[in-house]
């Protein structure tokens, strides 16, 4: 669900001239531009942008729920207005629930859904969706996944019955698995070589103590027929299931139809499939800016990622830190006018975009920043990113940037409630995290009522003590590096070495 995300360039105008176009004609219109550029500069001193506008707070309807006999929740958010329903089954496991070895099940549980059951081929499922106009998706997060189908609202029982069948009767084909394999191998062998995807996979095992979610080659090669079934029987069940409903239907209309078309949905009897909290195998961060520096040395690379990676450790998406946190992560990292990306890239001019992201766990945060350089200012881009990780530790936000932060979240917030896809997902992750359904309607007010001392204390508390991760031709950046850093220790993995399987990374 999943996986968050993180503008356009500088505009460049290319003027073709003729020619035949005399050197007076040409010098006209040279001075033609100047004096409109000279105009348009003169508005563009003197007139101020006007102040952020007043927060305001949207509301949407409440979540109406009701439990079905087999201890399936029906969750409805009725919604009229647009003549579409999105249905979604949520499950309350994900990678969480997998074992290392076996990183990927849960995304190639859900995706293998949708690619036939005991009585229609993929092809089959596919033109059925098509012929009522929907589409159908599926796959998995960290912490849950999901099956979903959107509909008008006059095709809901068909869409109903074509979601059911592809839970409770996914066929699990071994020549659709391995062409799965197959296709999801050749697209982790490409992503992998890519600086800023292999820091997040590094990351995954060497900050945050977890196993990548999308798994590895060892991983998804290992994983067979009886794996997925076996995780889908533990997993799919339905007293760890929601059933959500978004759009221009009711709570009666659908628990009566869930009742009849999701009857044959069975609850787990044996030990429980859902997540497992996990014990980090990370060693705990000490109070200084940065605890270690590992590069993976990427020979030839393009480009180098500069990441810096941070486990909090005791604080997951039900605590208190939830709303400082994300709004400390907009400052920061959380769009073009975040903190890092005008020093980074505004400013300097040293990547494309640069920014940060929190990803949640019950019991757990992963921060994250992100930047893609020249290998000859990789060190610099690290150096600055400490820098505005530091900052936002001990010195305050003022309210001239933090009211139009807090706006950059409130506003992205309710766009993705005006679609019933983007509202199916929001509800979902409030009982993918066992949280009220009524916080839908607090984000807004919870965000504008954070002030400056939480973030700061967060921030002090929780961003330093991480990891310093880059990945790029060592060669290029070596001594940089060794200069802007020197009393700490560099851990250097050649490319070609690295085994996202082993503790220590290496093969």
């Amino acid at each position: 669900m999943k996986r968050l995300n993180f503008t356009a360039e500088t505009l460049r105008r290319r003027v073709r001239t003729s020619t035949s176009v005399s050197l007076a004609a040409f010098a006209i219109a040279a001075f033609s531009l100047c004096l409109c550029a000279s105009v348009v500069n003169v508005f563009a001193q003197t007139e101020t942008p006007p102040a952020p506008g007043a927060p305001k707070s949207g509301t949407v309807p409440a979540v109406q729920e009701k439990k079905l006999g087999n201890g399936l929740t029906v969750a409805v958010v009725e919604r009229k207005g647009v003549p579409l329903v999105t249905i979604q089954l949520l499950v309350k496991s994900g990678a969480s629930a997998e074992q290392a070895n076996k990183a990927g099940l849960a995304d190639l549980t859900a995706s293998m859904l949708t690619k036939g059951t005991k009585t229609k081929t993929a092809t089959q499922i596919a033109e059925e969706i098509e012929f009522l106009g929907g589409s159908i998706n599926s796959g998995a997060g960290w912490n849950s996944s999901f099956v979903s189908v959107t509909v008008t609202s006059d095709k809901v029982d068909q869409a109903m019955a074509i979601l059911a069948d592809v839970v409770l009767n996914p066929k699990f084909d071994q020549k659709e698995l391995d062409l799965l394999k197959s296709q999801t191998l050749d697209g982790l062998t490409y992503n992998l070589k890519q600086p800023s995807f292999l820091a997040n996979y590094v990351a995954s095992k060497y900050s945050f103590g977890e196993h990548p979610a999308g798994g590895t080659p060892a991983s998804i090669g290992s994983i067979t027929s009886s794996d997925v079934s076996a995780f889908h029987d533990k997993n799919y069940r339905s007293d760890t299931s929601v059933l959500i409903f978004t759009g221009d239907i009711s709570l009666a209309k659908a628990a009566v139809s869930a009742e009849k078309i999701f009857a044959g949905m069975k609850k787990w009897e044996g030990e429980s499939g859902m997540r497992k909290e996990m014990v980090s195998s990370a060693s705990s961060g000490s109070p200084q800016s940065a605890r270690r520096i590992l590069v993976i040395d990427l020979p030839k690379s393009g480009q180098a990622a500069v990441s810096y990676y941070d486990q909090v450790l005791g604080v997951g998406r039900k605590s208190g830190s939830f709303y400082p946190a994300t709004v400390m992560n907009t400052v920061l990292g959380g769009g073009y006018s975040a903190r890092l990306n005008y020093e980074i890239r505004i400013k300097r001019g040293l990547s494309y975009g640069a920014g940060s992201n929190v990803g949640w766990r019950w019991n757990q945060a992963n921060f994250g920043t992100r930047a893609q350089t020249k290998n000859e200012s990789a060190a610099e881009v690290a150096e600055l990113t400490m820098t505005e990780v530091m900052r936002m530790t001990n010195s305050s936000v003022g309210g001239e940037e933090l009211v139009p932060r807090k706006s950059v979240l409130t506003g992205n917030f309710g766009r993705n409630l005006e679609t019933t896809n983007g509202l199916a997902a929001a509800v979902g992750e409030l009982y993918s995290f066992g949280i009220p359904t009524s916080e839908l309607n607090l984000y807004v007010s919870s965000v504008n009522g954070v002030t400056d001392a939480q973030i700061k204390d967060f921030a002090s508390k929780n961003l330093l003590g991480g990891d310093i991760i880059i990945v790029g031709d060592y060669s290029v950046f070596k001594d940089d590096l060794a200069k802007r850093f020197p009393n700490m220790k560099i851990d250097v993995i050649k490319a070609d070495e690295l085994d996202l399987s082993k503790d220590n990374l290496r093969k």
